[in-house]
């Protein structure tokens, strides 16, 4: 039987090395974050009801979102944020779902979800895997790696659920606050007690 996953994390805690390494052990990947923009790039309806509802001032001159004028709008304003949103989402779960009936049956599909807990939605997988470090970790790993000052980045930890919020949710841990061979040892575990549910 397919095992549906749900993998999530807060910004910069490491999810997307998780994710890809989760990918190199065979599971099939789900990456929400890459959908969202596939489905708001150039020419597809979902850019075009985001201009709708925004206006044309959210294109770059080529005619693409663009992606920070977007972000500055939605992380200061909680309306703008549910108004994209109720955009978005329904066009990332269309997709999503198709990805995952294209999965071999017995696949290890793993939904990559950036805000699985604030969504509500970790009752739909089998499993929940929440990569953990702490605050200050996020916010370190952002003003070094992204350039971001420390409001900015605080700013952005504070739109996402809580850690314990995340904790919460979780049927597996990994805490990304050591070296990548601790995080690979951690993944390679739960990758097989998650393969052993197949």
């Amino acid at each position: 039987m397919t095992v549906r996953v749900g993998l999530t994390g807060g910004i910069a805690s490491g999810k997307s090395t998780v994710s890809a390494i989760l990918a190199e052990l065979g599971a099939v990947v789900v990456d929400a974050d890459l959908i969202a923009r596939e489905v708001v790039a150039r020419g597809t309806p979902g850019l075009a009801a985001v201009v709708e509802e925004f206006g044309s001032g959210l294109l770059t001159p080529e005619g693409d979102l663009d992606r920070p004028a977007m972000g500055a709008l939605v992380f200061g304003d909680p309306d703008a944020r549910k108004r994209l949103e109720a955009i978005v989402h329904p066009l990332v779960h269309r997709r999503s779902a198709e990805v995952e009936e294209a999965a071999a049956p017995g696949a290890l599909v793993v939904h990559d979800i950036p805000l699985l807990a604030e969504v509500g939605r970790a009752g739909q997988f089998d499993a929940v895997v929440v990569v953990d470090v702490p605050t200050e970790v996020q916010v370190e790993r952002m003003v070094r790696d992204r350039g971001w000052s420390r409001e900015e980045a605080e700013s952005r930890i504070a739109a996402q659920a809580t850690r314990e919020q995340r904790l919460a949710v979780a049927t597996h841990v990994v805490d990304n606050s050591g070296s990548m061979e601790d995080l690979r040892r951690r993944v390679e575990e739960v990758h097989a007690e998650l393969a052993a549910r197949a």
